[in-house]
């Protein structure tokens, strides 16, 4: 039996994450565990009872027990998987601080999914070409949850990513013909338009800080309840133009080192960075050269 002061619902929440990232359906899972897909659900909703049913998930699986009861660091070589541990601790968090390329998913416009599946298509050279709707639809999740709950986003951005971002342009690769790019760095454009107008609302008032430092190629984002913080997620996956969702580890940790050293760094860059009204000049001049 497991007692103690364990966090049943995020174990819960690392089954569901995993499933995904696995490309498994509940009745894969239940046909493995020889239980019914009823049974399957109600783990993921955090009704744990046996540690063995959870020794066999993480077999099943192919993560450790450790990782799935917190201990250890997750870690997600899908982006499915780990697109959906995203929306799960946005959920929890009332105030995240984020660095992502371009900027945070979070942060484009209603249109930017449309637009990420043309993207998603002409990134991948394979046939049949990979099915991307289970990304796609976690994604438009996380964007309705986000509008519905409203985390505030503390966003550090690279200039020099918004530059290539416009240069660019929303294409999945450089091989598209002249007049599909040109439309491409228009809605690129549009992108960082949208942008220009959320630091603009003081109603919606995310916070925005523009770097022209270098910034670590890796993107993070540190989740925080309150002033508790939750987790730290570093990702190699890409949203933005030449997008990658399907090649590298991603990983998410609890360690508080590790929260602690990538606040520091968040908050070293922040310093410097230009907010504000300097924000806005900034990246209204940046349109202008491109």
């Amino acid at each position: 039996m497991i007692t103690g002061s364990i966090d049943y619902c995020a174990i819960g929440q690392r089954l569901r994450a995993y499933r995904i990232a696995a490309s498994l359906k509940a009745e894969d899972v239940a046909e493995s565990l020889r239980i019914s897909r009823a049974a399957v659900y109600r783990l993921e909703k955090g009704e744990i009872v046996k540690i063995e049913t959870l020794e066999r998930l993480a077999l099943l699986l192919d993560t450790s027990l450790a990782s799935l009861l917190g201990i250890d660091t997750e870690y997600y070589s899908s982006g499915e998987g780990f697109f959906e541990r995203m929306r799960q601790l946005e959920q929890q968090s009332t105030h995240i601080y984020s660095h992502f390329d371009p900027f945070s998913f979070l942060l484009t416009s209603p249109d930017y999914l449309n637009h990420l599946a043309l993207m998603l298509d002409e990134s991948s050279g394979l046939q049949p070409k990979p099915d991307y709707s289970v990304t796609l639809s976690i994604l438009k999740e996380r964007k309705k949850q986000f509008y519905q709950s409203e985390p505030k986003i503390i966003n550090l951005i690279s200039l020099r990513n918004v530059e290539r971002f416009l240069h660019i342009g929303l294409v999945g690769n450089l091989t598209i013909s002249p007049g599909k790019k040109s439309e491409r760095m228009l809605l690129a454009r549009k992108e960082v338009f949208h942008l220009i107008e959320l630091l603009e609302q003081q109603s919606f008032a995310p916070t925005i800080a523009i770097t022209q430092e270098a910034i670590p190629s890796i993107t993070f984002q540190i989740f925080y309840r309150d002033e508790q913080p939750i987790s730290l997620a570093m990702s190699p996956f890409r949203l933005g133009e030449l997008p990658n969702v399907t090649t590298g580890i991603a990983s998410i940790t609890s360690s508080n080192d590790a929260i602690k050293r990538y606040r520091h760094l968040f908050d070293k860059l922040w310093q410097n960075s230009a907010k504000d009204h300097q924000a806005i000049d900034l990246l209204k001049a940046t349109l202008e050269r491109f």
